[in-house]
């Protein structure tokens, strides 16, 4: 049993669902949720803090700043807390009330961006408040998701190695599409060491990430108003849009057999079932990347009285996206 003076040291991500039996659907889930943070961003948080650190961007004193939809914002919260730095975290409605507790239990402050920007939408808007807080005080330090390195490389030196050597004759890996840092990641690394393996990315439809019509999505996690500026589709065999009506069915389904995830993973589930009926994939070994458990859902995704619509959207110009490709 492991011994730790750091929660983001643990990271027991090494149980898998088969879900043959639950859903005869031929996929194993990779479950991601198991560490302190809930999800599969204590790995991007753990990994972008710890250059921060090495490159002297982060101090003592100094305060983390992010815009997240809630995981990462979590996991930042855990670490922040055990490292001794301040947290802010800068979401927007649609944020589940959970996370939001979360973070503000682990000592983190949480901006809440009520109303979407006229160009740009929640992320505009999130993004905005960002730059106006970092251009306020040096002691605030931007990791910037959206367009560190360093999150796509934790993936690429964990996720996919794990998947890997777990499953050694892997088909075909399904991979939601939100910072595309995990897709990224998984892909280059299979793509540089098991060619043969299928990456498909997962998306929501409303997303513009692989070139779709924005449209207003509910469900925090996957899906982007804007081309993530680390994505690099060439990297990528196929891409699967989902409903968030058909997430919200595939969650509540699992839930039904004793599995509660989050909206990442109802959409993963959805994605690889649609892709896996149109390709004949009984014979095929598959894995899709289950980001984090449902606890924190109950309130939306696995409340019978909520329902998805329409709350904005996260739209920005090339212009607008050019600010996000420069990491802090």
């Amino acid at each position: 049993m492991p011994v730790i003076s750091d929660p983001s040291e643990f990271n027991e991500n090494e149980l898998y669902v088969d879900l043959r039996a639950a859903m005869g659907l031929p996929l194993f889930l990779k479950c991601e949720g198991f560490n302190f943070a809930g999800s599969i961003k204590m790995k991007a948080a753990t990994e972008m803090v710890d250059a921060a650190e090495r490159s002297g961007a982060l101090r003592p004193g100094s305060v983390l700043v992010e815009s997240s939809s809630g995981n990462l914002g979590v996991a930042l919260s855990v670490i922040a807390a055990s490292r001794g730095y301040g947290f802010r975290c800068v979401t927007d409605a649609r944020c589940n009330p959970a996370t939001r507790r979360m973070m503000e239990a682990l000592g983190s402050v949480v901006h809440v961006i009520e109303e979407p920007a006229l160009h740009g939408g929640f992320l505009g808007a999130r993004i905005a408040y960002v730059r106006a807080l970092c251009a306020s005080d040096d002691r605030y330090v931007w990791l910037n998701q959206y367009a560190n390195d360093s999150n796509w490389r934790a993936h690429f030196r964990t996720t996919a190695p794990a998947i890997a050597h777990r499953f050694p004759d892997l088909d075909v890996l399904f991979v939601g599409a939100g910072t595309t840092g995990t897709l990224m990641g998984c892909a280059r690394w299979f793509w540089q060491w098991r060619r043969r393996v299928r990456i498909v990315a997962v998306d929501s439809v409303g997303s513009v990430t692989f070139g779709g019509p924005a449209r207003p999505r509910r469900i925090p996690g996957l899906g982007m108003g804007v081309r993530p500026p680390m994505l690099d589709a060439s990297y990528v065999d196929d891409v699967v849009h989902v409903e968030e009506a058909d997430t919200v069915r595939v969650c509540r389904r699992l839930a039904a057999r004793g599995f509660l995830f989050g909206g990442s993973t109802g959409t993963v589930v959805s994605g690889a079932s649609a892709w896996l009926d149109l390709h004949g994939g009984r014979d095929l070994t598959a894995v899709g990347i289950a980001p984090d458990l449902g606890e924190r859902y109950l309130d939306t995704v696995h409340s019978p009285s909520w329902s998805v619509g329409s709350r904005g959207e996260d739209t920005l110009s090339s212009g607008d996206l050019a600010a996000l490709s420069r990491p802090a």
